[in-house]
């Protein structure tokens, strides 16, 4: 059965301010040492299993130059633009009416754009056993990460250990992001894992879902997908898409349905959350240390230190993360770097948007 995939790229990125902006998210930047941007990483990982041609990117309509730029093997017909933020389950659904007018069935691997993936061989084994699963009949599939620590950030996905289709298992709940002894519960426990966003499903599967628990976002996308290759198409989007329901897919379909099976994913992923990231991410030199740019560091540890030309020297630092722009400075502590959309808070609160 044909493959396809579809890619969120929708995001804002807002914890990696100041470098990442309205006008230039997180996805649309270079994290890592070979200089490629998270979402070209995320279509050359998916690229063994299909063709540039059945690759759709979803994404803000404001972004859609950016992706031109950075995805030029893209169909543009393929690059789907989303008048308003709905959540992923509108975002899905777009992406499966598409898929669906072009194909009468095709199996549909959804992937976020802005994850780091360190083994891409075990990744494209993963969800080839995905995609077996997905071919089968009405499965709705997900790729979960084996946990190796009690991480209270996630959500959580509980499987029956017993209950095995080829390398999946039956899904018996998904949780809500835990507290610390709850999350260390579910590590001891062997048979949860954590909730990564990516999924895999015919089409004719996850829409039948639509039609089955987002009745009225189904009737919306059907109306998009009539349009899809007419004059029409761009008038209806505007029209239909911010009526859909703002849901996730996890709630509006996933916790509802039957049929569901997760692979353990031990492939290396990083969520790439934060500007912590970049510390497991990056090579660290002899201090644990991150350093890109005109920085000279005295008795400095386990810092992260992001700027361009302007020197940036620090002296007796420990656990800091200083990342310099053109017109922004952002200095915070590694323990409170996930606390940066308050700092965006305060700059719309100020009117300060020029730095959003």
């Amino acid at each position: 059965m044909k493959k396809t995939a579809l890619i969120m790229a929708g995001g804002k990125g807002e914890r990696f301010w100041p470098r990442s902006r309205i006008t230039l998210p997180k996805q649309f930047l270079s994290l890592t040492d070979d200089g490629k941007t998270m979402i070209q990483l995320t279509v050359e990982r998916i690229s063994p299993l299909v063709e540039l041609e059945d690759v759709y990117i979803a994404t803000n309509k404001n972004y859609k130059e950016l992706v031109k730029q950075q995805l030029p093997g893209i169909p543009e017909e393929n690059i789907l633009c989303e008048p308003v933020g709905r959540n992923t389950a509108p975002c899905i659904g777009l992406g499966a009416v598409h898929v669906a007018k072009k194909y009468d069935d095709a199996v549909m691997i959804v992937l976020p754009s802005d994850h780091l993936i360190k083994n891409n061989d075990i990744f494209i084994e993963t969800f080839e056993n995905a995609c077996n699963i997905a071919e089968e009949g009405a499965n709705l599939v997900t790729v979960g990460i084996t946990p190796n620590y009690p991480e209270t950030g996630y959500g959580y996905i509980k499987y029956d250990a017993s209950a095995k289709s080829g390398a999946g298992y039956e899904v018996q709940k998904f949780v809500e992001k835990p507290d610390l002894e709850t999350a260390k519960s579910y590590l001891e426990d062997g048979t949860y894992l954590w909730n990564s966003g990516m999924f895999v499903w015919r089409v004719s599967t996850i829409l039948d879902c639509f039609k089955a628990y987002m009745p009225s976002t189904y009737e919306g996308l059907m109306t998009i997908k009539d349009s899809v290759g007419t004059s029409e198409q761009d008038t209806v989007l505007e029209k239909e898409f911010p009526n859909l329901e703002s849901q996730s897919v996890d709630y509006g379909i996933m916790e509802k349905a039957e049929n569901i099976y997760i692979l353990p994913g031990s492939f290396g992923w990083d969520d790439v959350g934060s500007w912590l990231a970049v510390g497991r991410i990056k090579k660290n030199d002899e201090n644990g240390n991150v350093v890109n740019g005109n920085v000279v560091t005295v008795n400095t540890k386990d810092c992260v230190i992001e700027g361009a030309d302007k020197l940036i020297a620090t002296v007796g630092l420990r656990d800091i993360v200083i990342v310099d722009t053109k017109d922004a400075t952002l200095v915070t502590t590694k323990e409170n770097a996930g606390e940066i959309k308050q700092v965006l808070a305060k700059l719309r609160e100020n009117g300060k948007n020029e730095y959003l």
